[in-house]
């Protein structure tokens, strides 16, 4: 039996360096952003009907993410219609990796967990966590957005603290070391409760 755990938390919290870390310790990881890059590369199953319904964002055979943007920002009514087009493709990406895995625990690692209800298919969920200031430099350090967007984002999550109080597990991931210590915590945990299934 596969254990399910959902890995959560907002932008700049380090999900996808805790992420790694997992899949170091030998779990199999899933990642739905990754999935979505997937969907939208030359080939990828959401090419054909995105270009239907935005012929404008299709670029080199694929979904331009930055034509995308642009589009969802003009009218805040096109995020809905790609989500509807989008979800169920990444939920079948989902299923089909959950399908094919043999490592004792699968972790998801999906940033709008609770936002969109994926906690209900989890056997546990960690959250990973940072101070805001720390969240805020970490983001502004990559130099891909401006803060407006940032608190824009952060607008549409739900707040770190309802994040943490819902999860199983908290990782705190001020330091790598720290954060790689908490993730061998946790899996240690699921080893006894699949143990003791």
């Amino acid at each position: 039996m596969t254990f399910i755990l959902g890995l959560t938390g907002s932008i700049g919290m380090g999900k996808s360096t805790t992420a790694r870390l997992f899949a170091e310790a030998g779990c199999a990881v899933w990642d739905a952003d990754a999935a979505v890059h997937r969907l939208y590369a030359p080939g990828g199953a959401a090419v054909a009907p995105m270009s239907k319904v935005f012929p404008q964002v299709i670029e080199n055979g694929s979904v331009s993410r930055p034509l995308l943007k642009r589009v969802i920002a003009a009218d805040p009514t096109t995020l809905q219609k790609v989500e509807k087009i989008v979800h169920p493709l990444v939920a079948a990406d989902r299923e089909r990796f959950l399908s094919e895995v043999t490592a004792d625990i699968a972790v998801l690692d999906i940033p709008l967990l609770y936002e969109n209800g994926s906690e209900v298919m989890m056997d546990a969920v960690a959250c990973v966590t940072v101070s805001p200031e720390v969240q805020r430099a970490r983001v502004m350090e990559r130099g891909t957005m401006t803060p407006e967007q940032f608190e824009a984002i952060l607008s549409k999550q739900m707040p770190g603290a309802e994040k943490r109080a819902r999860a199983d597990y908290v990782i705190l991931t001020d330091t790598l070391e720290h954060a790689r210590a908490q993730v061998h915590s946790v899996i240690c945990d699921i080893t006894q409760r699949l143990i003791h299934a």
